[in-house]
């Protein structure tokens, strides 16, 4: 996963009201369940179905680590599904997202001018449109680039070009990602 990825789906956790299951019995058990049997599940996990089986008996109760963050992951994938779309489907409508980052942003601008790309601390909210645009290019399965290129987007056109009043033709580039968190 990518840098902006892992923020989309840590502000997504961020809405549950119920927490996950923590065992790796009853999250077993949530997966067959969600996946609709063993043999998918096992699939999923790349184990034997007889493994997922004896995890949901509880005959087994200590996975490897592996095997333990595989499971986690896939669980917390489909957890609350209904939650995750309701607070998705209002940041794309009318309560966009915020984004707190520190990378090197820097400008296309006419030469000899002080635009030149630096380490800067961002936080800024972005309005509905780019959310809803971020949220369908990441579940469209979009690379971490093009999730970034929607992101210095929207910085661009908010904070640098002030929605257009300012600085005509300015081109932000977006890179050196030290840390990106997203909240909506």
């Amino acid at each position: 996963m990518g840098i902006l990825t892992d923020s989309l789906e840590r502000a997504e956790a961020t809405h549950f009201t119920r927490p996950m299951p923590r065992t790796a019995q009853k999250q077993m058990q949530y997966l067959v369940k969600q996946t609709k049997g063993t043999a998918a599940a096992a699939s999923l996990l790349g184990i034997s179905r007889r493994t997922v089986e004896r995890y949901v008996k509880g005959q087994f109760k200590q996975p490897h680590r592996d095997l333990a963050e595989r499971l986690a992951n896939e669980v917390r994938k489909r957890w609350q599904p209904r939650v995750r779309d309701r607070a998705k489907k209002q940041a794309a409508t009318t309560g966009g997202i915020i984004i707190d980052t520190r990378a090197r942003l820097g400008f296309t601008a006419a030469p000899g001018t002080t635009d030149d790309p630096r380490l800067r601390p961002l936080t800024q909210g972005l309005p509905p449109a780019y959310a809803a645009r971020l949220f369908d290019a990441h579940a469209a399965g979009a690379t971490e680039q093009q999730l970034q290129d929607i992101v210095a987007e929207g910085l661009q056109e908010i904070y640098f070009k002030d929605r257009g009043r300012r600085a005509h033709g300015l081109q932000v580039d977006f890179t050196d990602i030290e840390y990106l968190d997203v909240d909506y």
